[in-house]
């Protein structure tokens, strides 16, 4: 069994100094967490695998596509592969689990 805890991840996430820390890689999947602050830019473009996104806090917009809604905690938003999508407005700091399907890099 692989466990973590949010707050350990959010700690090394965080002394890596990067948005992004994939934290589980395993054949058919793998498994990050994004952090992006009030008012940042979200550079990512579209990725070869399916994802899903599962907001673990804060509070943003998400385009996927032509199609644009709002996020807060809880919230969970799938995007298809080779599809443009970003997080924009975000105006509390937006941390997000990212599970990618085949495993990203």
């Amino acid at each position: 069994m692989k466990a973590f805890r949010l707050d350990e991840l959010e700690a090394e996430r965080a002394a890596n100094d990067g948005a992004y820390l994939q934290f589980l890689k395993e054949r058919n999947m793998s498994v990050g967490l994004y952090a992006l602050d009030a008012g940042q830019t979200d550079p990512q473009q579209p990725h070869r695998q399916d994802e899903v996104y599962f907001v673990v806090s804060g509070r943003a917009s998400i385009t996927v596509g032509e199609e644009t809604t709002t996020v807060a905690n809880g919230s969970v938003v799938y995007v298809p592969a080779g599809v443009p999508h970003r997080f924009h407005h975000i105006t509390e700091p937006l941390k997000v689990l990212v599970v990618f399907s085949p495993p990203e890099g």
